[in-house]
């Protein structure tokens, strides 16, 4: 059965792909210099050109949410800690182009080597999660749990999706990080260490974790604004609550809604419905698989020929597993057209000219984390990576 892809409907609310900037939420501005035209029609044969040119000196990660035309000329593609563990695994490699979003590239910076260049061909290629939690932000709501009287039982656990300043800050308070692969893990070993979890950024991750891998009730976790006086939590809510879930969410994942999961059946009857642990509490518990990107990728590798899926991830990842595999029904789980905006804005104008600078022996766009914050960054990574069943192959 050939598998032909329905592409959602454009969306009123979308972003504009590439064009505008939201200074709230994402990272950076317009890219400085002179970019190729989006129509120039020798964009590709530059781009090839360019790469060769660089030879071994150049390393090109591409997430998995890339657009087609920038993942056609990545050396490797992947999530983000797996993208980032890659460039560390090759320090013959002068520049690493990290076609992601900013904290990926800040990742790749910390574990590469001081001599490595780590290149971001779009410093507006923000994260709108990893923005929700502010490194001021999140030392004042430490010192809300200082008064309240329960940071000394607290441990914090960052997701892999934060800045390189929260993950500083959770290594110096004793946390670690975490992705959704591994966020069971984490949970439990932060548990041995403490009584309570402060878990940043996104609520959905913490809470389908807590919940469902490991037994807790909603009513132990709490949800702490930090817009809010005292996180909108009195010191009792504080004092009852195993999870403190920061109030942040990834703009994609948090879409998808109960509606679309039963529009979704009654239209597709005997239809999977697998989704990403980022998405809200209520869709997780009408999906029937719940997991990583990379589990979503592997879950359809493994699927029947003629099974039908529904996937809660980005829109770029869907079509693409659709075409990789044509002898299943293979559909984007919304209605409407879900991007990762910012994601989106490494496009293969942003790509050529920060490849053709690179040729030209002109540094762009470059990601430097100050010595002290990846210090301290390192220190929470290297917790996840001590953590039993981890390992180096943790991915997001």
């Amino acid at each position: 059965m050939p598998n032909t892809f329905t592409e959602p409907e454009p969306s009123p609310l979308l972003l504009l792909l590439g064009v505008g900037e939201d200074p709230l939420s994402e990272r950076g501005v317009d890219c400085p210099g002179g970019l190729p035209a989006p129509s120039d029609p020798d964009l590709v044969e530059r781009a090839a050109a360019a790469k060769e040119a660089l030879g071994d000196r150049a390393f090109i990660l591409g997430h998995h949410y890339q657009r087609d035309e920038v993942i056609a000329f990545a050396d490797v593609t992947g999530d983000s800690f797996k993208l980032a563990q890659k460039a560390a695994a090759r320090p013959e490699s002068e520049f690493i182009v990290f076609c992601g979003v900013h904290f990926m590239a800040e990742s790749a910076d910390i574990l590469t080597s001081d001599d490595q260049i780590v290149v971001l061909p779009d410093m507006a290629a923000g994260c709108s999660m990893a923005d929700m939690a502010a490194a001021d932000q999140v030392e004042a709501a430490w010192r809300t749990l200082e008064a309240a009287g329960v940071a000394d039982v607290t441990i914090p656990v960052t997701y892999m999706n934060s800045t390189a300043a929260i993950k500083a800050f959770t290594g110096e308070h004793g946390g670690t990080i975490c992705t959704s692969s591994n966020a069971e893990q984490s949970l439990r070993w932060a548990f041995e260490h403490g009584e309570k979890v402060l878990f940043l950024p996104d609520q959905h991750l913490g809470r389908n974790t807590a919940v469902l891998d490991l037994g807790m009730d909603l009513a132990d976790c709490v949800v702490f604004d930090p817009h809010k006086p005292g996180g909108g939590l009195t010191a009792q809510e504080l004092a009852q609550a195993r999870m403190i879930l920061w109030r942040g969410h990834c703009s994609v994942h948090g879409r998808f809604t109960e509606q679309s999961v039963d529009e979704i059946r009654e239209k597709v009857p005997g239809v999977n419905v697998l989704v990403h642990p980022e998405c809200r509490h209520e869709v997780v518990l009408k999906a029937d698989y719940v997991g990583s990107t990379e589990y979503i990728i592997k879950t359809l590798a493994a699927a029947e020929p003629g099974t039908s899926w529904a996937i809660g991830t980005e829109l770029n990842l869907v079509r693409r597993l659709a075409e990789q595999h044509p002898d299943k029904r293979i559909m984007f789980l919304d209605r409407t057209i879900c991007y990762c905006s910012t994601m989106n804005r490494i496009d293969l104008p942003h790509l050529v000219w920060a490849l053709e600078s690179l040729v030209e022996d002109r540094v762009v766009n470059q990601i430097v984390v100050d010595p002290e914050t990846a210090r301290w960054a390192r220190v929470a990574l290297d917790r996840m990576l001590a953590l039993p069943g981890v390992g180096a192959t943790p991915s997001d």
